[in-house]
Protein backbone atom coordinates (compact mmCIF):
# COMPACT_ATOMS: atom_id res chain seq x y z
CA UNK A 1 0.00 0.00 0.00
CA UNK A 2 1.48 3.33 -1.08
CA UNK A 3 0.70 6.82 0.08
CA UNK A 4 -1.34 7.34 -3.11
CA UNK A 5 -3.97 5.27 -1.34
CA UNK A 6 -3.44 7.31 1.80
CA UNK A 7 -4.52 10.51 -0.05
CA UNK A 8 -8.16 9.45 0.15
CA UNK A 9 -8.53 11.39 3.39
CA UNK A 10 -7.84 14.61 1.53
CA UNK A 11 -10.67 13.86 -0.88
CA UNK A 12 -13.00 13.25 2.04
CA UNK A 13 -12.13 16.63 3.45
CA UNK A 14 -13.04 18.21 0.12
CA UNK A 15 -16.36 16.42 0.40
CA UNK A 16 -16.92 17.97 3.81
CA UNK A 17 -16.14 21.45 2.54
CA UNK A 18 -18.40 20.98 -0.49
CA UNK A 19 -21.38 19.45 1.28
CA UNK A 20 -21.46 20.43 4.96
CA UNK A 21 -23.28 23.70 4.35
CA UNK A 22 -26.40 22.14 2.77
CA UNK A 23 -26.66 19.73 5.71
CA UNK A 24 -26.31 22.60 8.16
CA UNK A 25 -28.97 24.56 6.33
CA UNK A 26 -31.28 21.57 6.44
CA UNK A 27 -31.51 22.07 10.20
CA UNK A 28 -33.28 25.36 9.49
CA UNK A 29 -36.17 26.28 7.23
CA UNK A 30 -34.54 27.22 3.90
CA UNK A 31 -35.54 30.38 2.16
CA UNK A 32 -36.22 30.56 -1.61
CA UNK A 33 -32.69 31.81 -2.38
CA UNK A 34 -31.06 29.04 -0.34
CA UNK A 35 -33.21 26.39 -1.99
CA UNK A 36 -32.38 27.73 -5.45
CA UNK A 37 -28.65 27.67 -4.69
CA UNK A 38 -28.92 24.13 -3.37
CA UNK A 39 -30.77 22.97 -6.50
CA UNK A 40 -28.23 24.61 -8.81
CA UNK A 41 -25.37 22.91 -6.93
CA UNK A 42 -27.03 19.52 -7.15
CA UNK A 43 -27.79 19.99 -10.85
CA UNK A 44 -24.11 20.72 -11.48
CA UNK A 45 -23.02 17.73 -9.44
CA UNK A 46 -25.49 15.54 -11.32
CA UNK A 47 -23.49 16.02 -14.52
CA UNK A 48 -20.77 13.78 -13.08
CA UNK A 49 -21.20 10.02 -13.35
CA UNK A 50 -20.56 9.34 -9.65
CA UNK A 51 -21.93 12.59 -8.31
CA UNK A 52 -19.94 14.18 -5.50
CA UNK A 53 -17.16 11.57 -5.62
CA UNK A 54 -16.30 12.60 -9.20
CA UNK A 55 -16.45 16.28 -8.30
CA UNK A 56 -13.73 15.65 -5.75
CA UNK A 57 -11.44 14.06 -8.35
CA UNK A 58 -12.15 16.85 -10.84
CA UNK A 59 -11.39 19.53 -8.24
CA UNK A 60 -8.13 17.83 -7.30
CA UNK A 61 -6.99 17.60 -10.94
CA UNK A 62 -8.00 21.20 -11.62
CA UNK A 63 -6.15 22.69 -8.65
CA UNK A 64 -3.40 25.21 -9.55
CA UNK A 65 0.10 24.01 -8.77
CA UNK A 66 1.29 25.31 -5.41
CA UNK A 67 4.42 27.44 -5.28
CA UNK A 68 7.54 25.64 -4.01
CA UNK A 69 7.66 25.63 -0.23
CA UNK A 70 10.67 26.99 1.68
CA UNK A 71 11.53 23.38 2.62
CA UNK A 72 12.20 22.69 -1.07
CA UNK A 73 15.18 25.05 -0.85
CA UNK A 74 16.74 23.13 2.06
CA UNK A 75 19.42 20.54 1.61
CA UNK A 76 17.75 17.32 0.55
CA UNK A 77 18.20 13.76 1.80
CA UNK A 78 16.11 11.78 -0.72
CA UNK A 79 16.97 8.25 0.44
CA UNK A 80 18.25 6.28 3.41
CA UNK A 81 21.40 5.58 1.38
CA UNK A 82 22.02 9.31 1.00
CA UNK A 83 21.54 9.70 4.76
CA UNK A 84 24.17 7.02 5.45
CA UNK A 85 26.72 8.63 3.16
CA UNK A 86 26.10 12.07 4.66
CA UNK A 87 26.52 10.64 8.17
CA UNK A 88 29.84 9.08 7.13
CA UNK A 89 31.13 12.45 5.90
CA UNK A 90 30.64 13.93 9.37
CA UNK A 91 33.16 11.42 10.77
CA UNK A 92 36.37 12.18 8.91
CA UNK A 93 38.19 9.45 10.79
CA UNK A 94 36.06 6.92 8.86
CA UNK A 95 37.73 7.78 5.55
CA UNK A 96 40.49 5.23 6.14
CA UNK A 97 38.31 2.22 7.09
CA UNK A 98 35.90 3.08 4.26
CA UNK A 99 38.83 3.04 1.82
CA UNK A 100 39.94 -0.34 3.18
CA UNK A 101 36.41 -1.71 2.91
CA UNK A 102 36.36 -0.81 -0.76
CA UNK A 103 33.71 0.71 -3.00
CA UNK A 104 31.66 -2.47 -3.33
CA UNK A 105 31.36 -3.10 0.41
CA UNK A 106 30.67 0.57 1.12
CA UNK A 107 27.88 0.48 -1.45
CA UNK A 108 26.33 -2.62 0.17
CA UNK A 109 26.41 -0.94 3.59
CA UNK A 110 24.96 2.36 2.33
CA UNK A 111 22.18 0.53 0.47
CA UNK A 112 21.25 -1.50 3.54
CA UNK A 113 22.33 -4.84 2.05
CA UNK A 114 24.44 -5.87 5.01
CA UNK A 115 23.64 -9.56 4.81
CA UNK A 116 25.67 -9.68 1.59
CA UNK A 117 28.85 -8.59 3.38
CA UNK A 118 31.66 -11.01 4.22
CA UNK A 119 31.16 -12.12 7.86
CA UNK A 120 34.88 -11.68 8.51
CA UNK A 121 34.80 -8.01 7.53
CA UNK A 122 35.05 -6.55 11.03
CA UNK A 123 37.89 -8.90 11.95
CA UNK A 124 39.87 -7.93 8.85
CA UNK A 125 39.18 -4.18 8.65
CA UNK A 126 39.99 -2.01 11.65
CA UNK A 127 37.16 0.36 12.65
CA UNK A 128 34.69 -1.41 10.34
CA UNK A 129 32.36 -1.66 13.33
CA UNK A 130 32.28 2.13 13.66
CA UNK A 131 31.46 2.46 9.96
CA UNK A 132 28.46 0.16 10.49
CA UNK A 133 27.38 1.92 13.69
CA UNK A 134 27.35 5.35 12.02
CA UNK A 135 25.51 3.89 9.03
CA UNK A 136 22.83 2.41 11.29
CA UNK A 137 22.41 5.72 13.13
CA UNK A 138 22.06 7.69 9.87
CA UNK A 139 19.58 5.23 8.40
CA UNK A 140 17.38 5.17 11.51
CA UNK A 141 17.40 8.96 11.95
CA UNK A 142 16.22 9.37 8.34
CA UNK A 143 13.48 6.73 8.75
CA UNK A 144 12.16 8.39 11.91
CA UNK A 145 12.14 11.87 10.35
CA UNK A 146 10.29 10.76 7.21
CA UNK A 147 7.71 8.81 9.23
CA UNK A 148 7.12 11.72 11.64
CA UNK A 149 6.56 14.13 8.76
CA UNK A 150 4.19 11.65 7.11
CA UNK A 151 2.18 11.23 10.31
CA UNK A 152 1.96 14.99 10.81
CA UNK A 153 0.11 15.42 7.52
CA UNK A 154 -2.56 12.92 8.49
CA UNK A 155 -2.96 14.36 11.96
CA UNK A 156 -3.79 17.64 10.23
CA UNK A 157 -6.41 15.80 8.18
CA UNK A 158 -7.99 14.43 11.35
CA UNK A 159 -8.08 17.86 12.96
CA UNK A 160 -9.73 19.35 9.87
CA UNK A 161 -12.45 16.70 9.98
CA UNK A 162 -12.99 17.03 13.74
CA UNK A 163 -13.08 20.83 13.53
CA UNK A 164 -15.59 20.70 10.67
CA UNK A 165 -17.83 18.44 12.78
CA UNK A 166 -17.56 20.77 15.77
CA UNK A 167 -18.39 23.87 13.76
CA UNK A 168 -21.42 22.17 12.26
CA UNK A 169 -22.49 21.00 15.72
CA UNK A 170 -22.23 24.54 17.05
CA UNK A 171 -24.56 25.74 14.32
CA UNK A 172 -27.06 23.03 15.23
CA UNK A 173 -26.95 24.17 18.85
CA UNK A 174 -27.50 27.76 17.73
CA UNK A 175 -30.67 26.90 15.79
CA UNK A 176 -31.95 24.71 18.63
CA UNK A 177 -31.63 21.30 16.95
CA UNK A 178 -28.99 20.10 19.42
CA UNK A 179 -28.32 20.52 23.09
CA UNK A 180 -24.91 21.37 24.49
CA UNK A 181 -24.77 17.83 25.84
CA UNK A 182 -25.11 16.44 22.32
CA UNK A 183 -22.34 18.76 21.18
CA UNK A 184 -19.95 17.61 23.94
CA UNK A 185 -18.55 14.41 22.31
CA UNK A 186 -17.94 16.30 19.07
CA UNK A 187 -16.18 19.07 20.99
CA UNK A 188 -14.03 16.50 22.81
CA UNK A 189 -13.13 14.84 19.50
CA UNK A 190 -11.94 18.20 18.16
CA UNK A 191 -9.92 18.85 21.32
CA UNK A 192 -8.29 15.42 21.12
CA UNK A 193 -7.46 15.94 17.45
CA UNK A 194 -5.87 19.29 18.31
CA UNK A 195 -3.74 17.70 21.04
CA UNK A 196 -2.70 14.86 18.73
CA UNK A 197 -1.64 17.37 16.10
CA UNK A 198 0.51 19.20 18.65
CA UNK A 199 2.12 15.90 19.64
CA UNK A 200 2.76 15.09 15.99
CA UNK A 201 4.28 18.54 15.41
CA UNK A 202 6.62 18.06 18.35
CA UNK A 203 7.55 14.54 17.23
CA UNK A 204 8.32 15.79 13.72
CA UNK A 205 10.42 18.65 15.08
CA UNK A 206 12.37 16.30 17.37
CA UNK A 207 12.94 13.82 14.54
CA UNK A 208 14.27 16.62 12.31
CA UNK A 209 16.54 17.82 15.13
CA UNK A 210 17.91 14.32 15.57
CA UNK A 211 18.50 14.03 11.82
CA UNK A 212 20.27 17.41 11.77
CA UNK A 213 22.48 16.36 14.68
CA UNK A 214 23.28 12.98 13.11
CA UNK A 215 24.31 14.74 9.90
CA UNK A 216 26.54 17.18 11.78
CA UNK A 217 24.49 20.25 10.85
CA UNK A 218 23.48 21.48 14.31
CA UNK A 219 23.44 25.27 14.30
CA UNK A 220 23.83 25.37 10.53
CA UNK A 221 20.27 24.52 9.50
CA UNK A 222 16.95 23.62 11.09
CA UNK A 223 16.04 20.63 8.97
CA UNK A 224 16.30 18.75 5.70
CA UNK A 225 13.99 18.32 2.75
CA UNK A 226 12.95 14.67 2.96
CA UNK A 227 10.50 12.46 1.02
CA UNK A 228 6.77 12.54 1.73
CA UNK A 229 6.66 8.83 2.51
CA UNK A 230 8.72 5.87 3.59
CA UNK A 231 9.75 3.15 1.13
CA UNK A 232 7.29 0.29 0.76
CA UNK A 233 8.01 -2.76 2.90
CA UNK A 234 9.18 -5.90 1.06
CA UNK A 235 6.46 -8.39 0.21
CA UNK A 236 8.47 -11.18 1.82
CA UNK A 237 10.59 -11.01 4.94
CA UNK A 238 14.08 -12.54 5.01
CA UNK A 239 13.85 -16.25 5.77
CA UNK A 240 14.71 -17.55 9.20
CA UNK A 241 17.06 -20.18 7.76
CA UNK A 242 19.10 -17.59 5.84
CA UNK A 243 19.27 -15.36 8.89
CA UNK A 244 20.39 -18.24 11.09
CA UNK A 245 23.23 -18.97 8.67
CA UNK A 246 24.39 -15.37 9.08
CA UNK A 247 24.15 -15.66 12.87
CA UNK A 248 26.36 -18.77 12.83
CA UNK A 249 28.84 -17.19 10.43
CA UNK A 250 29.23 -14.10 12.63
CA UNK A 251 29.50 -16.15 15.81
CA UNK A 252 32.38 -18.12 14.27
CA UNK A 253 34.29 -14.86 13.77
CA UNK A 254 33.96 -13.78 17.41
CA UNK A 255 35.57 -14.96 20.68
CA UNK A 256 33.53 -17.45 22.74
CA UNK A 257 31.64 -15.20 25.19
CA UNK A 258 31.21 -12.47 22.61
CA UNK A 259 29.85 -14.98 20.10
CA UNK A 260 27.28 -16.23 22.57
CA UNK A 261 26.16 -12.66 23.30
CA UNK A 262 25.89 -11.94 19.59
CA UNK A 263 23.77 -15.05 19.11
CA UNK A 264 21.38 -14.00 21.90
CA UNK A 265 21.08 -10.48 20.47
CA UNK A 266 20.41 -11.89 17.01
CA UNK A 267 17.64 -14.10 18.34
CA UNK A 268 15.92 -11.06 19.89
CA UNK A 269 16.43 -8.92 16.78
CA UNK A 270 14.95 -11.64 14.56
CA UNK A 271 11.82 -11.88 16.70
CA UNK A 272 11.26 -8.12 16.51
CA UNK A 273 11.97 -8.13 12.75
CA UNK A 274 9.44 -10.85 11.94
CA UNK A 275 6.80 -9.33 14.22
CA UNK A 276 7.35 -5.88 12.69
CA UNK A 277 7.02 -7.25 9.16
CA UNK A 278 3.78 -9.07 10.01
CA UNK A 279 2.31 -5.97 11.69
CA UNK A 280 3.25 -3.73 8.77
CA UNK A 281 1.69 -6.16 6.30
CA UNK A 282 -1.54 -6.38 8.29
CA UNK A 283 -1.87 -2.65 8.87
CA UNK A 284 -1.15 -1.78 5.23
CA UNK A 285 -3.04 -4.75 3.84
CA UNK A 286 -6.30 -6.00 5.34
CA UNK A 287 -6.84 -3.14 7.79
CA UNK A 288 -6.18 -0.28 5.39
CA UNK A 289 -7.96 -1.94 2.46
CA UNK A 290 -11.03 -2.57 4.61
CA UNK A 291 -10.93 0.98 5.91
CA UNK A 292 -10.64 2.25 2.34
CA UNK A 293 -13.66 0.17 1.32
CA UNK A 294 -15.70 1.51 4.23
CA UNK A 295 -14.71 5.07 3.32
CA UNK A 296 -15.71 4.64 -0.33
CA UNK A 297 -19.03 3.10 0.65
CA UNK A 298 -19.67 5.88 3.16
CA UNK A 299 -19.10 8.49 0.45
CA UNK A 300 -21.45 6.67 -1.94
CA UNK A 301 -24.15 6.37 0.73
CA UNK A 302 -23.64 10.00 1.65
CA UNK A 303 -24.03 11.04 -1.99
CA UNK A 304 -27.27 9.07 -2.04
CA UNK A 305 -28.38 10.79 1.19
CA UNK A 306 -28.33 7.45 3.03
CA UNK A 307 -25.57 8.61 5.40
CA UNK A 308 -25.32 11.84 7.32
CA UNK A 309 -22.47 14.31 7.32
CA UNK A 310 -21.63 12.96 10.79
CA UNK A 311 -21.03 9.51 9.34
CA UNK A 312 -18.77 11.00 6.69
CA UNK A 313 -16.80 13.06 9.19
CA UNK A 314 -16.36 10.04 11.47
CA UNK A 315 -15.06 8.04 8.54
CA UNK A 316 -12.58 10.79 7.62
CA UNK A 317 -11.09 10.48 11.10
CA UNK A 318 -11.12 6.68 11.01
CA UNK A 319 -9.42 6.59 7.61
CA UNK A 320 -6.71 9.00 8.72
CA UNK A 321 -6.13 7.12 11.98
CA UNK A 322 -5.74 3.83 10.11
CA UNK A 323 -3.20 5.55 7.88
CA UNK A 324 -1.28 6.91 10.87
CA UNK A 325 -1.15 3.41 12.39
CA UNK A 326 0.07 1.96 9.08
CA UNK A 327 2.84 4.56 8.85
CA UNK A 328 3.95 3.70 12.39
CA UNK A 329 4.09 0.00 11.55
CA UNK A 330 6.03 0.73 8.37
CA UNK A 331 8.53 2.85 10.29
CA UNK A 332 8.94 0.17 12.97
CA UNK A 333 9.70 -2.45 10.32
CA UNK A 334 12.49 -0.43 8.73
CA UNK A 335 14.05 0.33 12.11
CA UNK A 336 13.79 -3.35 13.10
CA UNK A 337 15.46 -4.33 9.83
CA UNK A 338 18.31 -1.86 10.39
CA UNK A 339 18.85 -3.20 13.92
CA UNK A 340 18.80 -6.81 12.72
CA UNK A 341 21.32 -6.20 9.95
CA UNK A 342 23.59 -4.41 12.40
CA UNK A 343 23.34 -7.27 14.90
CA UNK A 344 24.14 -9.74 12.11
CA UNK A 345 27.45 -7.91 11.69
CA UNK A 346 28.25 -8.16 15.40
CA UNK A 347 26.70 -4.83 16.42
CA UNK A 348 24.90 -4.17 19.70
CA UNK A 349 21.94 -1.73 19.51
CA UNK A 350 21.05 -0.06 22.79
CA UNK A 351 17.52 -1.45 22.45
CA UNK A 352 15.12 -2.83 19.88
CA UNK A 353 12.14 -0.92 18.53
CA UNK A 354 8.90 -1.06 20.49
CA UNK A 355 6.09 -2.10 18.15
CA UNK A 356 3.59 0.42 19.39
CA UNK A 357 2.56 2.26 16.21
CA UNK A 358 2.72 6.00 15.53
CA UNK A 359 0.47 7.05 18.39
CA UNK A 360 -2.82 8.90 18.48
CA UNK A 361 -6.30 7.98 19.58
CA UNK A 362 -7.89 4.79 18.32
CA UNK A 363 -10.62 5.39 15.69
CA UNK A 364 -13.96 5.95 17.33
CA UNK A 365 -17.33 7.12 16.18
CA UNK A 366 -19.05 9.63 18.43
CA UNK A 367 -22.73 8.99 19.18
CA UNK A 368 -25.01 11.63 17.74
Amino acid sequence: MTSSSFSLANHRLLAVGLLAVPWALSAQTPGPAQEADWRRANDAVGQFHRGHADVLKWEKADEPQAAPSPAAQEESIPTAEAAVRMAWRVHRDLARPLARLGTENAQLIAAGRWTELDPSLQRRVEDAGEVLEVAAAGRKAWIEAVAAQQVLKHQRDMLDAAQAAYELGQRMVTVGNWSKLQLSPVQLAASNARMNLRRAQQAAAQAQSKLVKTMGKTGLQDGFAIPDQLPAIPAQAMTESDLQKRVDAIRNQLPGAEGLRSRALARGAMKVYFAAHALAQDSQGDVLKTREFVTEETVLHYNGMLKSVWDLLDEVRNQSQATVDAIGAQRDFWIAEADLQWVLQGGEPDSFVSLGGAGGDAPTAAAH
